[in-house]
């Protein structure tokens, strides 16, 4: 599904993958809400298969659902990399009330409604390398694909030629290169590049509309143009110099 809100003008793009008993969540939104809708249409899709889910990488709009999942029983997993605190999701919270315009609304803390009942969970399965998870009919392949951050993953469905791939691409938003650096930027060239000899016939990004047939190529292309230019410059689109966050 996509369209899930977050900081505007961005909304996250999550989903499932269903097996005859297992069904695996890709990220879980930036919310207990976004979860909650997640889970839900996870768990209707096929009553009584298991749920399992994996973090695309450490960003809050991905994983800021996990705890409704973990409460739940689910297994979250996730790249080993992932180590959020407490302290940076209440600055995360922070951040985003600072996106609200009206001062008015800004003083009440109105960010702190879009949080309500949203707790922090890291991955509870952490991942080194790539791997394959079987969700009994089919089985699908996480691949560590970062970039965008350390901890980035893609999820390749092969029966289908579908993959996952959370922020190593982006569909009509410039791609956010303002938590790396060129040596960063470079990995996230050999991910392209990774992504491109699998030929997907669709990807998920991690924020957009799902690209299809010749879209996806275009879509490659373009991630890789801005990269490019990035790494020549030193200096991200938004024209963030290179720094680690």
């Amino acid at each position: 599904m996509t369209g899930l809100g977050y900081v505007p003008p961005w909304c996250v793009n999550a989903g499932f993958i269903v097996g005859q008993h297992t069904t695996l969540v890709v990220d879980t939104g930036a919310n207990a809400l976004a979860a909650a809708t997640i889970h839900g249409y996870a768990t209707i899709a096929r009553p009584g298969n298991r749920l399992i889910v994996i973090d695309t990488e450490k960003h809050f709009d991905h994983i800021g659902g996990n705890g409704y999942f973990r409460e739940r029983g689910a297994e979250v997993y996730g790249h080993g990399g992932i180590e959020r605190t407490d302290r940076e999701f209440l600055s995360e919270i922070a951040e985003f009330n600072e996106q609200i315009s009206n001062p008015a609304r800004r003083a009440r803390r109105e960010a702190d409604v879009f949080y309500g009942g949203t707790s922090l969970a890291n991955p509870s399965r952490p991942i080194r390398e790539d791997v394959t998870l079987e969700l009994g009919d089919c089985a699908v392949e996480i691949l560590l694909t970062p970039g965008h951050t350390p901890t980035n993953v893609s999820v390749y469905v092969p029966q289908d030629s579908a993959l996952f791939c959370g922020d190593c691409l982006v569909n009509g938003y410039l791609p956010n290169l303002d938590c790396g650096t060129t040596v960063d930027w470079q990995e996230w060239l050999v991910s392209l590049d990774r992504i491109e000899r699998l030929g997907p016939s669709v990807i998920v990004p991690g924020h957009g509309p799902v690209a299809m047939g010749d879209d996806v190529k275009r879509l490659i292309g373009i991630v890789r143009e801005e990269l490019e230019r990035s790494i020549a410059s030193g200096m991200s689109p938004t024209g963030v110099v290179e720094t680690r966050l």
